[in-house]
């Protein structure tokens, strides 16, 4: 497990350093995790998923992300976003799922955030200290990482934390 620390950083978020979103794609359930830096010190403040309705048709799924998004980053007021790539997979899904991205990807586009993106063996890498680390070892990474006593309720959410790190990483808190 790779312990991730933070150096002076150039954002600045009111009486914060850094405040970042990772987001973990998907169309019936967008994984979120926020992370604020204060005084070098790594804060979780909140992470879940968006759920969207399964019984819903693909355009009133895509418009709950955009919604439900846009309140988040209104509410949150991210500095910056991470996001994960998406690789093509033969799946009935595929398409689906980058179409949820591209929502993503414009509402960030619309409130003028910053975007980077990481493929998941990157993330894993970055934050398990392997590229193949296994679903469990990235939990425990992201608990070690934001001193969690519990791991966060849904995978996507964990992994929208491990996104969120890895971009921290990238910006020289390593």
């Amino acid at each position: 497990m790779k312990k991730i620390t933070f150096p002076n950083f150039s954002y600045h978020h009111e009486n914060s350093i850094v405040r970042i979103i990772g987001i973990d794609p998907g169309l019936g359930r967008v994984g979120y995790g926020i992370i604020e830096i204060y005084n070098e010190k790594k804060i979780f403040l909140d992470c879940g998923v968006i759920e969207t309705n399964k019984n819903k048709e693909e355009g009133d799924r895509l418009y709950e992300i955009f919604h439900d998004l846009n309140t988040l980053i209104d509410q949150w007021k991210p500095d910056i976003a991470a996001v994960e790539k998406f690789f093509f997979y033969r799946s009935s899904t595929t398409i689906s799922v980058v179409q949820a991205r591209g929502v993503i990807m414009m509402v960030f586009a619309s409130k003028n955030i910053k975007v980077s993106e990481y493929a998941p063996s990157q993330v894993k890498l970055t934050i398990a200290g392997s590229g193949k680390a296994s679903k469990k070892e990235v939990i425990d990474a992201v608990m070690y990482n934001l001193n969690l006593n519990h791991a966060p309720k849904h995978d996507d959410s964990a992994d929208a934390l491990a996104i969120a790190l890895t971009k921290l990483n990238e910006e020289g808190f390593n």
